[in-house]
């Protein structure tokens, strides 16, 4: 028996130091590194030397991820794989990418657009026509995402539907439903990133004590969850969460990402508060649209483009209440100042609603309030009518592949006092190819039920496949 369990012992050792990985994460440098760049104007000659781009190696030390005491009960862990398939898996997914970053290169270099546009990817919003298709084509062909099963509803699987804060469940929804089986994956051996289904709204609502100010349970909830996901799985352990993201509407998102520190320094999190003051990376996060969903579905007045031809009388508008830094300044200047920029902190007793004023206006005034995203944004362009951002440090949903100055307007907290003669001093030329834009750019920024092409649940996935094809694991 001791000889037995000598031999025993030996075996489990050597097999240990088999199957022990070390990675290497890598960002791009130069033109790819910044996603804007990656998408518009890179010049390469030939799509071969895209793997000969410059990298530095950032070595991902192994650490401590687990805090707090172990859960009393592990479910079993991830079905094993032997290293040897494991790295021929993980070797054919990695050059999978390589191909796909050589493609979207090459489409970058030679600004051909006539596939993008046969596929209605064209009116000058984008960057780059060509690359932006090329790089959604190779999405469809090859992302492949993996759902994390552990906990339990409402926090996690769950987000809300009906409120402000409907991007965050309309999104978690989607990708835990059936209609997604070409994006996602039940096995994670097989897949290019892994999600976090927690919802912070859900955590505000159940778990924050009204009025306390202290989110530290929400953090406490977060780093509970990263410790069981990396102590019952290997992925999140082998790159500290790079390939990993979460995704959160609520204004507290960023802050309840610190819970962990490699999620809020080394992982993907898709933020409606894209605020770059605030710890926003453009380089590794994604900047996600707040879509205004009461009732779970856009206004019947809005849920159709309107007509090209519809009057719009008014130059501006905004109805909203006073908070933030920036919304104060804006009504007093221009509240109920002039009949041209229709500015109210109330909309006054009568027939016509938000939605109207909207429909009736050339411009929309689009203020951030306490925290940088608006709502307006998206409402603004499902009304036909051209956002003007006044806002601070936000990055703007989905700029690496839009070209925001084609169908919006984006002035400086400075210019409010001149808003008016900003606004007028917008050709009539000009002002047509915006109204233009934003009629083009609506698409990506709907959600279907179901999912379909470009809208704006495909364009968070390929915000999140581009940082992805941006990190190379060695």
């Amino acid at each position: 028996m001791s000889a037995f369990l000598w031999v025993l012992c030996v075996t489990l050792f050597v097999w240990g130091l088999i199957t022990i990985n070390y990675f290497r994460v890598g960002f791009f440098q130069g033109n790819v590194i910044h996603l804007h760049s990656f998408i518009n104007g890179f010049n390469i000659s030939n799509s071969s030397e895209a793997e000969e781009v410059n990298t530095t190696n950032v070595e991902l030390k192994k650490a401590a991820i687990l805090t707090g005491e172990p859960p009393e009960y592990s479910p079993p862990p991830t079905s094993y794989v032997p290293p040897e398939i494991f790295k021929k898996r993980e070797n054919k997914l990695e050059q999978g990418l390589a191909r796909a970053r050589a493609a979207i290169l090459k489409a970058t270099s030679t600004g051909s657009t006539a596939a993008a546009e046969a596929a209605g990817i064209s009116g000058g919003i984008y960057r780059n026509a060509g690359a932006f298709y090329e790089s959604y084509q190779e999405m469809e062909r090859r992302f492949k995402v993996y759902v994390y099963q552990e906990g339990e509803p409402p926090l996690v699987h769950g987000g809300p539907c009906k409120s402000i804060y409907s991007s965050e469940g309309r999104f978690i929804s989607e990708m835990e439903s059936e209609n997604i089986t070409n994006f996602r994956t039940y096995d994670p051996n097989m897949a290019h990133t892994f999600f976090m289904p927690f919802s912070v709204v859900w955590m505000v609502k159940y778990i924050y004590k009204t009025d306390t100010f202290d989110i530290s349970p929400l953090k406490q909830f977060v780093s509970d969850y990263v410790s069981v996901i990396s102590t019952k799985h290997h992925f999140w352990n082998r790159t500290s969460g790079a390939d990993h993201f979460m995704l959160s509407c609520h204004d507290w998102g960023p802050m309840v990402s610190q819970g962990n520190a490699f999620l809020y320094n080394t992982s993907i999190r898709v933020l409606c508060n894209a605020n770059s003051s605030e710890g926003f990376n453009p380089q590794k996060d994604v900047s996600l649209p707040e879509i205004n969903l009461y009732g779970g579905e856009i206004s019947p007045k809005i849920e159709s483009p309107p007509p090209e031809n519809i009057s719009r009388p008014y130059l501006g508008f905004f109805a909203g209440g006073v908070h933030g830094p920036i919304r104060p300044i804006l009504l007093h200047h221009w509240k109920d100042k002039d009949p041209d920029l229709r500015v109210y902190e109330y909309l006054p007793n009568g027939e016509k609603d938000y939605y109207d004023f909207m429909l009736e206006s050339r411009f929309c005034l689009c203020p951030s309030g306490y925290e940088v995203a608006s709502p307006r944004i998206a409402e603004a362009i499902y009304s036909g009518c051209v956002p003007v951002i006044l806002s601070e440090r936000y990055v703007l949903p989905f700029s690496d592949v839009l070209n925001w100055d084609s169908f919006s307007i984006q002035l400086n907290v400075s210019d409010i006092p001149m808003l008016k003669e900003k606004l007028l001093g917008v050709s009539e030329e000009k002002y047509m190819k915006l109204k233009e834009g934003v009629r083009f750019v609506r698409k990506h920024f709907v959600f279907n039920q179901p999912v379909q092409r470009f809208d704006v649940f495909h364009m968070i996935l390929h915000s999140v496949w581009l940082r992805r094809i941006n990190i190379r694991f060695e």
